[in-house]
């Protein structure tokens, strides 16, 4: 019991990182209506800012001080992040207000591949390291009721906290701000968002600019477990079947989706992997999206679009 615990709870923490950049990709499509290819490279290239800023900024001011260093590395990389999105507003989305779906995502597409060569032209191509304190070492915890307690790393607990509290204050940005409410209603429809003055450039350049962080948080998180390089840009991919789970218009079903990917994963592999050779975890959740688009191509909390012709 006590081993399933640990590979449950295990499951929880990775399923609330993958819930995190399920999040970027629910809240361009709120806005915008398209599903937004690019976050994986936005993940990349904040990860690859923060870590090169935090090496240049002790060179820039001459203090060696590693909390100093990472705070305003991810500082300057969030500011960073805020002029890439103005300037994709500014240069790619506002001429396409009001486009088909598909230009829209031809356009993220673009956007993917000038963010992947812009991150390598700036910073680089090595992997990098980002060292923000947070412990690697595991800890037990349950002893009293398990014999040799639950194992769980100390590292995966912050990150997931870290994880939890930007969704949550996202959900309450979202519920509770009056341009949470102007995001959703350009989401419902955005000819009728601009009848009433709601205006679609700013808000555009705001849900943007909330992705780009998010992606900061993300790339910050995975860059201290993984490293940064190249390949972080596809742990954005182990997102798609989370969102697709969860529902592309819904906040909560990126949360819930994310949660059941991970725990799934990792059940899967340690208990029906001895069976069929292994590798369970790296198609389960693919899989499990698959069976969803057959029965439920809304996911769990999207809304079930109806065309009337």
């Amino acid at each position: 019991m006590g081993f399933f615990i640990e590979t449950f709870i295990g499951g929880l923490m990775v399923g609330m990182l993958y819930a995190l950049i399920a999040l970027g990709f629910v809240l361009i499509y709120k806005a915008s209506g398209v599903f937004n290819f690019a976050q994986g490279a936005m993940v990349l290239f904040a990860a690859l800012a923060m870590a090169r800023f935090a090496e240049w900024v002790p060179k820039w001011t001459g203090i060696d001080n590693p909390w100093f260093a990472n705070i305003a590395g991810f500082v300057l990389a969030g500011a960073l992040m805020f002029v890439v999105a103005w300037l994709i507003e500014r240069l790619v989305l506002r001429h396409l207000v009001n486009q088909e779906g598909a230009t829209l995502l031809m356009a993220t597409l673009g956007i993917t591949y000038f963010m992947d060569g812009l991150g390598q032209t700036l910073f680089g191509s090595n992997i990098y390291r980002i060292e923000i304190g947070m412990p690697k070492d595991p800890m037990f915890v349950l002893e009293s009721l398990f014999q040799g307690g639950v194992l769980i790393n100390k590292e995966d607990v912050i990150a997931a906290v870290i994880a939890a509290a930007l969704v949550a204050l996202l959900s309450l940005f979202f519920q509770k701000t009056g341009t949470g409410r102007a995001l959703r209603a350009v989401a419902d429809d955005h000819q009728a968002a601009q009848s009433i003055g709601i205006p679609l450039a700013r808000i555009w350049v705001i849900v943007w600019c909330v992705a780009g962080t998010v992606a900061l948080v993300a790339g910050m998180i995975w860059g201290s477990k993984l490293g940064v390089q190249f390949s972080l840009a596809t742990v954005a991919l182990r997102a798609l079947p989370v969102v697709i789970l969860g529902g592309l218009t819904s906040v909560p079903g990126a949360i819930i989706g994310g949660l059941i990917i991970g725990v799934g994963e990792k059940l899967s592999e340690v208990y029906l992997g001895p069976y069929v050779g292994g590798g369970i975890e790296i198609w389960f959740a693919y899989v499990l999206a698959l069976v969803f688009l057959l029965f439920r191509p809304q996911g769990l909390f999207g809304e079930k679009i109806i065309d009337r012709v």
